[in-house]
């Protein structure tokens, strides 16, 4: 059996779409995974002999267009790719069935399709959010690219031979919206590569992470927050938030506590257009006692990171409030539970407020549980206790069975 995964992002951030390419083939499948240049591939994929790696380089017009022209140079943009992705995808030797992210759905459905939707092919969709909602957070969801996009975006769902999607809300949004039928939820789970990490070990890097980060406290609660910097994660909710959490530490520290509250050190990770303007502002903060900081992490690093934290943070705020963010699987693998903005019942279906991890709506919500999770800090308090057993339960599934069990059916019928 053979198969093409494709998706028009950087491949190296596109952890789901890698993870379908390794359970493929674990299962005795020859995949060709297809995604832009960028970040470094694990060896997990590079050594894997089944899997064949085909990169496109991204284009830059996308970045930094200015607002009026950002639509016509998108379109432009997006119909060079296609192209380019046409003549990649037919010099592939024909596939059993292709697996095509979504988003982006323009042109990465209606290319996939065309050139590898032959006799005996079939061609499945993996979404992960709605492609025209995150379109419609940069031009408004009336603007006519946006409409455009709606319609061919439910044009090629309509020709596809069955759909993944990530949450049971986004999957009943494309049965009840897009007349879809043949869904199947395959929810992100966490990799093998996070796990719980054993206290001595966990104490040992974080106190070296810290140190690199310039951080020297004999206290210090360590939070971690795994982000694209793309537009759908709300980074001023963050910056607020230190403000709030600063003035509430000086007050308990000045009601004549007989100790020091812990130092706060918040860690925003990954890479993306906005952070350099982000970094900025963090460097701007007249914070004494949390720490906010931004670093690029290996993919070999990122999962001992994110066992070394008290607290996992998601800023993520769904373009279309239907979409789950995969770290929040990552951070349950390794045992932390998450605080997350909250956007809707469907991050309701993984996080769970009170059991694994805790929801907020504004800064002053954020800047009050922080300072309540972290005040008896470095004991954790009976709450903090309760959400780190809830995170550990949430991943008793792996990515793996949760593959064979929910995707293998889908992806390969009869095997």
């Amino acid at each position: 059996m053979r198969a093409v995964v494709v998706t028009l992002i950087d491949l190296g951030r596109s952890a789901r779409m890698r993870y379908h390419a390794q359970a493929l083939s674990a299962h005795g499948v020859e995949v060709d995974l297809v995604g832009f240049e960028g970040t470094p591939l694990p060896r997990a994929i590079t050594d894997d002999p089944r899997i064949t790696v085909h990169r496109l380089s991204a284009s830059m017009l996308r970045q930094g267009a200015p607002g009026l022209s950002y639509a016509p140079i998108a379109l432009v943009d997006a119909l060079r790719m296609g192209v380019r992705l046409w003549q990649m995808l037919r010099r592939l030797p024909k596939p059993d069935v292709v697996l095509a992210q979504d988003p982006p759905a323009f042109p990465t459905l209606t290319i996939a399709r065309l050139a590898l939707q032959k006799k005996g092919v079939r061609f499945i969709i993996d979404w992960h959010n709605i492609g025209y909602s995150v379109l419609g957070l940069r031009l408004g969801q009336w603007h006519p690219a946006v409409r455009l996009a709606r319609w061919l975006e439910r044009h090629d769902a309509r020709r596809a031979d069955a759909s993944l999607c990530v949450s049971r809300g986004l999957a009943e949004f494309l049965k009840s919206r897009f007349g879809l039928q043949n869904t199947s939820v395959l929810y992100d789970r966490p990799a093998s590569i996070f796990a719980p990490v054993a206290h001595a070990d966990r104490e040992r890097y974080r106190q070296a992470l810290l140190t690199r980060l310039g951080i020297h406290s004999s206290l210090a609660g360590f939070i971690v927050c795994p982000t694209s910097w793309t537009e759908d994660e709300d980074f001023d909710v963050v910056i607020d938030a230190v403000l709030r959490l600063e003035d509430r530490i000086r007050g308990w520290e000045a009601s004549g506590r007989s100790r020091r509250f812990p130092d706060l050190v918040i860690l925003v990770t990954g890479d993306g257009q906005r952070r350099i303007e982000f970094e900025r502002r963090f460097a701007g903060l007249p914070a004494r006692r949390v720490h906010l900081r931004a670093r690029w992490l290996e993919p070999e690093d990122y999962p001992r990171v994110v066992g070394s934290a008290d607290l996992g943070l998601c800023l993520h705020r769904s373009s279309s409030g239907l979409d789950i963010p995969m770290k929040v699987a990552d951070m349950f693998g390794a045992g932390v539970p998450v605080c997350a903005l909250d956007y809707g019942a469907t991050l309701a279906e993984r996080v769970r407020h009170g059991s694994n991890g805790l929801l907020f709506s504004t800064a002053e919500q954020l800047a009050n549980v922080l300072f309540d999770l972290f005040e008896t800090f470095p004991a954790y308090d009976q709450m903090f206790e309760r959400l780190r057993t809830g995170a550990r339960k949430s991943a008793r599934m792996s990515w793996d069975e949760g593959w064979t069990r929910e995707a293998q059916p889908v992806l390969m019928p009869g095997n």
